[in-house]
């Protein structure tokens, strides 16, 4: 019933940007926090950046903050990643993921829907 497809991901050089989309599947999820995680090779899955239920409040990873802004278009069911100033450091596969509450969380065992992934890499 719950379906989170991510896209946008790639190839890119250092200091390059990227946009990474997350469709959701109904209007349900639309009452609820989303976010993206991250995970390296070798590494445990870490928290990007999360936003609330309406748009209205965010917050980020201190490692990404200034440089990636998560948004939100409830219309189309649709989260956003928008990545830039991108460096080797955040090449990982990032994932989207929807919570049952709307309340912005950085906690990755409060979601409760997880996306299938998408790979980023960045070059030097």
């Amino acid at each position: 019933q719950v379906q989170l497809v991510e896209s946008g991901g790639g190839l890119v050089q250092a200091g390059g940007s990227l946009r990474l989309s997350c469709a959701a599947s109904g209007r349900t999820l639309l009452w609820s926090a989303m976010g993206w995680f991250r995970q390296a090779p070798g590494k445990e899955r870490e928290f990007v950046a999360t936003i609330d239920s309406t748009g209205g409040g965010t917050i980020y990873a201190s490692s990404v903050k200034g440089r990636f802004t998560i948004s939100r278009d409830n219309a189309k069911n649709t989260l956003y990643l928008q990545m830039n100033n991108l460096t080797p450091e955040d090449t990982a596969v990032y994932y989207c993921a929807a919570s049952r509450s709307r309340f912005r969380s950085s906690s990755e065992n409060q979601y409760d829907y997880w996306g299938q992934g998408t790979q980023v890499t960045v070059s030097s």
